[in-house]
């Protein structure tokens, strides 16, 4: 590689290409680890120098200057800068299925499929090959509603299916995009959405049964109260629908050869007010849940409500519904003076909407900065958001003409506009925001706290509206994950502020998660619970609360009935249950924390969540270390 020149990221000081190549293979980078999905290899040597190049190119050459060193200076973060795409993207599984793979001249194409593992190797394929065109997580929405009929027509088996859904699994979990495996996320139905109850399952523009002359298929067909099969919908593959789920928890639960948990496909579980819980489905479900914690929940149930001034609990104009992951997409007229949620969770978005952009800003900083001066907060909150807007327009128009100039073919075959994708802004530190500027008299875990942060995330959703107005495109705002950001933030305000409050000690220092509270706060679920409830609900695009369990949960229905109290008590739109687990080698599974394992003695790996998807904690960064190690882990 020639010797040119390129800026780092933090700092406008010049390195050259062979000092970065330097700094990776000798792990003095510390963005080797940044990612925890991203593995120290020869590809994510290649990721890591394109990357940097990529993220100078958005710096110096789209962004303006000071927008630019709002980023390098850490006043805010400018996510996946290392890509010349968008974030992150929801597709639709049933145009894929009705049209098939294809599109692309000199690419290979596949027809629309016609039986169980066409749809899986196509589905598998597509998450892969669109990865490489947005940085963030690909999702599919009502994964197991559109498989049904496959399923149906191959007539397969409990043991047949499982078989197919462990290939699924394993092909999204190679590490082929660079070192890293494509990060997906797929939605669960349980039970047929009220809204495809009457809709028929189609292929190349007609009936997916249509043609198909199978007299044990018609018989099974009469079975279910249907003449022909032309007449079956999707309201009749409610068995099928439920072996999906059931083989594809068999999947998850069981894990890898050596029991190691997959870390993708994410699955979202829509819990509606037509949840079976006590179905076969659910026992598989809440059976991975107190074993591992795969899933993310969406509350289709106490989330349709609020309460008002009197307590009592009234139902929610604003609620997300359930057919919102598909009736998004039809809108043609959105009124901008609303803020719309973008659904599905952190790594999940509905069909046909995402996200191009996220800027997260850096609200500890601003509580040091700006201690008691709650005049001078706002305007530099109101300024940092600006610049934020101004880089997320920019982000727009640039993704735009690249897709014109079809630099994301299969993008621009499968999505014919970014109308439906928004720009999203996002918070970090807020309970370091609320101990700064307070003097360490208050936390978001406080009253006060709590107020101070309301207030603020309000005031943003305002500029959001107006940006809206303005502009024509949809904004949002985030619970970001932030991964390598709680930790970038954290070290460059170590040197740039010696004094300012963090979390974490040593190198291992970070800043808690958008508004979640401390790490070390409690044991008790419910407790949290309470005081995350609000301002769980203010924002509009991905937020969640992981509730980090010491262990496995004793029994299913202890699990089961943990996560029903909490969907029908809360109006917090996602939770996880997440208990911390080891893997042995040779002994597999170890319920708990157990650094050695107590049959051999030899060491394990330790698995939990990383920001919101299940990595070994060995692979995480220094900050999300230090966040563990502090954490009080919720007691059943």
């Amino acid at each position: 590689m020639t010797d040119t020149n390129c800026k780092g990221l933090d700092r406008n000081s010049t390195v050259r290409c062979s000092d970065c190549v330097q700094e990776y293979i000798g792990r003095q980078d510390w963005r080797v680890n940044a990612n925890a999905n991203l593995g120290y290899s020869s590809a994510g040597l290649v990721n890591n120098l394109a990357g940097k190049i990529i993220a100078n190119y958005w710096l110096d050459s789209v962004y303006a200057p000071e927008e630019g060193q709002a980023h390098r200076n850490a006043d805010y973060h400018i996510h996946d800068l290392d890509f010349l795409t968008g974030y992150c993207a929801g597709w639709s599984l049933r145009v894929l299925f009705e049209e098939g793979f294809n599109g692309i001249q000199g690419k290979v194409a596949s027809k629309p499929p016609r039986h169980l593992r066409e749809a899986l190797g196509q589905a598998a394929n597509f998450l892969g090959t669109l990865q490489s065109e947005w940085a963030g997580a690909q999702a599919f929405s009502s994964f197991d509603t559109y498989l049904a009929p496959y399923v149906f027509r191959d007539q397969v088996d409990h043991t047949n299916l499982v078989k197919a859904l462990r290939s699924f699994v394993y092909n999204l979990n190679v590490p082929s995009r660079w070192g890293q495996c494509p990060f997906t996320n797929i939605t669960l139905d349980f039970t047929v959405p009220k809204d495809l109850k009457k809709q028929t399952p189609k292929t190349a523009g007609k009936h997916f049964f249509e043609g198909v002359d199978d007299p044990v298929l018609l018989a099974k067909a009469r079975e279910r109260g249907v003449d022909r099969l032309e007449d079956l919908t999707f309201e009749h593959f409610q068995q099928e629908l439920e072996m999906i789920d059931v083989a594809f928890y068999e999947v998850l639960t069981k894990g890898d050869q050596h029991e190691q948990p997959f870390t993708f496909p994410i699955p979202t579980v829509n819990i509606t007010d037509d949840f079976d819980w006590d179905s076969k489905a659910a026992t598989a479900l809440f059976e991975n849940t107190a074993k591992i914690g795969n899933s993310y929940f969406q509350n289709f149930i106490g989330s349709q409500f609020t309460k008002d001034e009197q307590g009592n609990k009234v139902p929610n104009p604003n609620a997300y519904k359930p057919d919102s992951v598909r009736s998004m997409c039809c809108r043609l007229q959105l009124d901008l003076r609303e803020l719309l949620k973008r659904g599905n969770g952190l790594f999940g978005s509905a069909e046909m909407t995402g996200s191009i952009g996220v800027v997260t800003l850096n609200m500890a900083r601003l509580g040091f900065r700006f201690k008691g001066d709650e005049l001078g907060l706002y305007k530099e909150v109101e300024r940092l958001c600006r610049l934020a807007k101004s880089t997320l327009e920019k982000k727009r128009v640039f993704v735009q003409e690249m897709y014109d100039r079809g630099l994301y073919p299969y993008t621009r075959r499968y999505l014919k506009h970014f109308n439906n994708h928004f720009s999203t802004i996002g918070v970090n530190g807020m309970n370091e925001m609320v101990r700064n500027f307070t003097d360490d008299v208050h936390d978001v875990s406080s009253p006060e706290g709590v107020q101070m942060c309301l207030k603020i995330i309000e005031f943003i959703r305002d500029l959001l509206r107006e940006f809206q107005e303005e502009t024509g495109n949809l904004y949002n705002l985030e619970a970001t994950p932030a991964e390598g950001t709680t930790y970038r933030f954290a070290k460059e305000d170590k040197c740039a502020f010696p004094d300012i409050i963090r979390a974490g000690s040593g190198e291992n220092i970070y800043y808690t998660n958008s508004s979640q509270l401390p790490a070390n706060f409690t044991d008790d679920p419910f407790l949290a619970l309470e005081l995350q409830d609000k301002l769980q609900c203010t924002y509009t695009g991905g937020t969640v609360l992981h509730l980090y369990m010491n262990e496995k949960i004793s029994s299913v229905q202890a699990c089961k009935r943990f996560v029903r109290t909490v969907i029908e008590n809360y109006s917090l739109p996602y939770i996880t249950v997440t208990p911390v687990f080891s893997i042995c080698i040779d002994h597999g599974y170890l319920a708990g924390e157990k650094p050695l394992c107590p049959k051999c003695n030899k060491k394990t790996q330790v698995w939990t969540r990383v920001m919101g998807y299940h990595r070994p904690t060995d692979s995480f960064n220094l900050g999300k270390k230090g966040e563990h190690r502090e954490r009080v882990h919720f007691t059943e």
